[in-house]
This record gives C-alpha cells, sequence and structure tokens, in this order.
C-alpha cells in the first residue's frame, strides 16, 4: 500500500458477488468501511495448495484487514451478503457508529439476529447482549441529508444516503472529502488542485419500476463511483413481460397439478413477489390457471419466519412505498397481507407442509429462503418435490456459483442432479428463470447511473460482479461515455 490518500480499498465483493465491504481511507489514522457482508457458495470456501475444495470455512469471513484506525461503518442495505460479518467485526473490537437509512436500521436487527443464531449461538442471552450492542452503534439516518463523520483526522468527510431501489431502506453512499492532501495517484485524484472530493459507493442498485420501491436517481457528482456489476452482462425483461412470464410460469406449473417452489431472499424478493402476485390474483380472479383452480383460490405459502417478520416491518414503512402501492392501499387493496396468502412460522407446521405436499402435490406456490437454496426450509422442500416431475422451481434472483441454486438452475433442464446436506438428489422438476425479477439493475440501468449525473466521475472502479459481468459493462461504459476511465481491480 502506498502513502497517498483517500485510498480506496476492497475486502470482499472484489472477484465475486459476496462478502461487499470496501473501506475509504482518508489518511493513514483515518478510514470508514462501506459495508461488511457475509463470503457465500464458492467465495467462502477455501482451497489447499493443489486448488482442491475444501469446502466451507469460517475463517473466510473473519475480518483479516485492520480496523483501529476505522471510524464508522455506512451500510448500503440489509441483504446478508451485505451485513453478515457485522458480528466478526464487533468481535474484533470495532466500536464505532454505524450508519445506516431509517428503514434499514429497523430491518437490520431481524437480519444479525438470525444470522448469529445460524452461524454463532442461540444462547438467548448472548444474542440479546449482541443485538442491545448492535443497537447502541446504530445511528438511523434520513436519506438526501448530509451528515458529517468524525474521521479522527484533519480531514473532513460527510456523507448523505440516496434511495437505491434494491430493496426497502437500501442505499447508494455520497462521500464528500474535503481538504484532503494532492495526491498523484490518478486513480483517485486526476485534478491535482481539487480540493473536494466525492466518491460515490453504489451499494447494489435496483431497476427501474422494481414493485414497491421508487427508482434510484443518480447523484449530481462523483469524482469516483465505485460501482456494482452483477448484472453487468445482460438485460432483464420489463417490468410488464416478467410479470406476465410470472403468470404464465405459474398458470403453467398448477396445470400439472403440482407445486411451484420459489426460492427467495427473506427480505425484498419475498415482499416483491407477494406484490406481482396480487396484482395479478386482482387482475385474473375470474379466470383458471389450472383445472378446476381458480386464481382467487390458488394459496400462497410464506413459510418462513424471518420473512414473514420482514414483510409485517414493509407494512409498518408504507411512507417509502412508491406512489403505486400507496394508491393501491388507499383503494383498499393489501398488497402484502392478501386474502390467498398463508404464513407458516413454526418448525412444526412447515415439516406437516412439506410431508403434505410430498403426499398429495397440491397446487400451490411456496416461497421459501434461502434465495440460493444454501439453507434455509427450501432445501426441506426440493429434497421432498424435486424428483416429482409435477414440481416447478422458479429462479427469481441471482445465483452465486458453487451454490445449490446455481446448480439446480444449471442442471435441472439436463436431467442432472444437486447436492443438499451431502446428498444427490435427481432433478427432475421443471427449472424455470425470471431475470427481471432481480432487485439488482441490470446493464443499461448501470450505464444509465453514470451517463445521468450532471458531472461524471473520472473514474469506474467496478466490483461486486463475476469476471465476465464485470468486462463487459466495462466495454460498454466505455462506448458510451467518452473519456471515461473504468477500473477493474
Amino acid at each position: 500500500m502506498n502513502d497517498l490518500y483517500p485510498q480506496i480499498l476492497h475486502h470482499g465483493a472484489l472477484s465475486g458477488v459476496t462478502g461487499s465491504c470496501h473501506e475509504l481511507r482518508l489518511s493513514e489514522k483515518a478510514g470508514i468501511l462501506i459495508d461488511c457482508g457475509l463470503f457465500q457458495g464458492e467465495e467462502a470456501e477455501v482451497r489447499d495448495s493443489r486448488g482442491q475444495d475444501q469446502g466451507f470455512s469460517e475463517s473466510r469471513q473473519v475480518i483479516d484487514f485492520p480496523i483501529d484506525h476505522i471510524q464508522a461503518l455506512v451500510v448500503t442495505h440489509v441483504h446478508i451478503d451485505h451485513v453478515g460479518r457485522i458480528p466478526y467485526l464487533l468481535a474484533a473490537g470495532f466500536t464505532g457508529p454505524i450508519y445506516c437509512s431509517e428503514p434499514s436500521a429497523l430491518l437490520l436487527p431481524l437480519v444479525l439476529e438470525d444470522a448469529v443464531k445460524i452461524g454463532f449461538t442461540r444462547d438467548r442471552r448472548l444474542v440479546e447482549t449482541f443485538l442491545q450492542r448492535l443497537q447502541d452503534l446504530l445511528i438511523p439516518l434520513p436519506y438526501r441529508q448530509w451528515q458529517r463523520i468524525d474521521s479522527g483526522s484533519d480531514v473532513r468527510l460527510d456523507i448523505k444516503l440516496q434511495p437505491a431501489g434494491h430493496i426497502l431502506g437500501s442505499s447508494f453512499v455520497e462521500c464528500r472529502v474535503r481538504n484532503t492532501c494532492k495526491t498523484n495517484d490518478q486513480n483517485l485524484n486526476a485534478k491535482a488542485a481539487q480540493q473536494e472530493l466525492r466518491v460515490v459507493f453504489s451499494g447494489d442498485l435496483g431497476a427501474p419500476y422494481a414493485p414497491l420501491l421508487p427508482a434510484p436517481r443518480s447523484p449530481y457528482r462523483a469524482d469516483v463511483l465505485v460501482l456494482e456489476a452483477t448484472y453487468g452482462d445482460r438485460s432483464h425483461e420489463g417490468r410488464r413481460e416478467r410479470r406476465q412470464k410470472l403468470r404464465q410460469v405459474v398458470e403453467g406449473a398448477l396445470q400439472n397439478r403440482g407445486v411451484v417452489l420459489v426460492p427467495a431472499f427473506s427480505i425484498g424478493r419475498t415482499q416483491e413477489l407477494l406484490y406481482e402476485l396480487e396484482e395479478i390474483i386482482h387482475r385474473y380472479r375470474d379466470r383458471s390457471p389450472g383445472a378446476g383452480l381458480p386464481w382467487d383460490e390458488l394459496e400462497i405459502i410464506v413459510d418462513s419466519p424471518l420473512a414473514s417478520r420482514f414483510t409485517k416491518v414493509y407494512r409498518e414503512l408504507r411512507p417509502y412505498w412508491d406512489a403505486e402501492a400507496r394508491r393501491k392501499v388507499g383503494a383498499g387493496r393489501h398488497p402484502l397481507n392478501f386474502e390467498q396468502l398463508t404464513t407458516i412460522d413454526s418448525h412444526a407446521d412447515h415439516e406437516q407442509a412439506v410431508a403434505y405436499l410430498q403426499k398429495t402435490a397440491r397446487p400451490c406456490v411456496v416461497i421459501a429462503a434461502s434465495g440460493m437454496c444454501s439453507g434455509g426450509r427450501i432445501v426441506n422442500y426440493l429434497k421432498a418435490l424435486l424428483g416429482d416431475p409435477r414440481t416447478d422451481v422458479l429462479f427469481v434472483g441471482y445465483q452465486a456459483v458453487g451454490t445449490p441454486g446455481r446448480d439446480i438452475q444449471q442442471y435441472g433442464p439436463r436431467g442432472g442432479y444437486v447436492v443438499l446436506d451431502g446428498k444427490r438428489y435427481p432433478i427432475k422438476a421443471g427449472i424455470h428463470t425470471i431475470g427481471g425479477y432481480s432487485a439488482h439493475a441490470d446493464q443499461q440501468n448501470l450505464v444509465n447511473f453514470v451517463r445521468r449525473m450532471r458531472h461524471r466521475p473520472h473514474l469506474v472502479r467496478l466490483v461486486h460482479g463475476d469476471a465476465e459481468a464485470k468486462q463487459m459493462l466495462s466495454d460498454q461504459l466505455q462506448a458510451t461515455t467518452p473519456g471515461l476511465s473504468v477500473e477493474i481491480p
């Protein structure tokens, strides 16, 4: 590391799409973190000297970088790949403030309580101790207002959170650095005389016209942009097209008189799917998706205590919904709490539901976590139903390399198998993917985010994406924005 500041360092999501953790180093003794996420899939595994996979390693999650100089953590949103290492960060001795949006401040304790129970301990006293410590550090910020951060140095730093449209409470972060030392590092400060530097961290950006959420708007200015590239190599369907595809997939699957399994993240994707399914039921309630099964009798099952809790908080945060969603509520509709919706909380009820559906293959839609099939209740449904040709699995989110979800998505159409908890399960179910329901912006959305800035960055640094996605996004950015420098660290 050189001694020129400011610097941008990456402690995750550099060569993949999980473990997001970036550092804005202001001086030798001052810096802030943007996110501190969990590694997942292959990125959570270790390999021996011959490159052989040694499986999941807890050591991948441990904080292996210095934190004594870290003055604050800024959370862009509460997905586990952006916040899952916070317990490790606190265990390493971090005691600084944790800044996030007001909705994220309500959601983050729910996410990390679940993470601690799964990854650390189920001892209630220890969990409550951790949650109290977390609450003591949390500082909710309103959108669109500058907040001074004590940098512990002569450098003046202000941050501002802007809606990112990814999930409720998601943000991109504008950092205003003033009176910083001049640097010859062209990656950070091309203007030698510049006294103020604007660094923007995108977090995860959402697609325009996503259910429930207002579309993200580009910042007025950025000198340096750290930009996610999850879907930098592809385009999503439009909202009308993806809703039609969702309806067609569900209708086709239910004509088989089987179960539609939807692996979905407990927060964000689950609520968007419920919103869209309520709209489909409302529009087509007099039509039958399957023989003798009207839409308004179709049962939608959410089998996830965590998702149910998130959905409840989502309903409480209606002021942050977009105008369309608020109009529906004003018209007496309940997009996240409609009549056909059934929630399953207890583990006993979950086991009964899996056994019942395995025996009867009753037509219904089951939404359960985890979104990449790497754990959670969806795994039990997959074990029980993947071998039944009447079953359909619908993927609506990104499946990271090395996750069971990616294997099902890749090998299922070929009649292959997936390994779940160490055992092979043949895949006879139908496999479907709707990319448009990803909560991530696609290539054109990402390009537009840059091009719509009044003062565009001189440098864009691409993170949070596979190598091909980052390269294709880089090519497109440089082709459409003359003079832009794009870096893949």
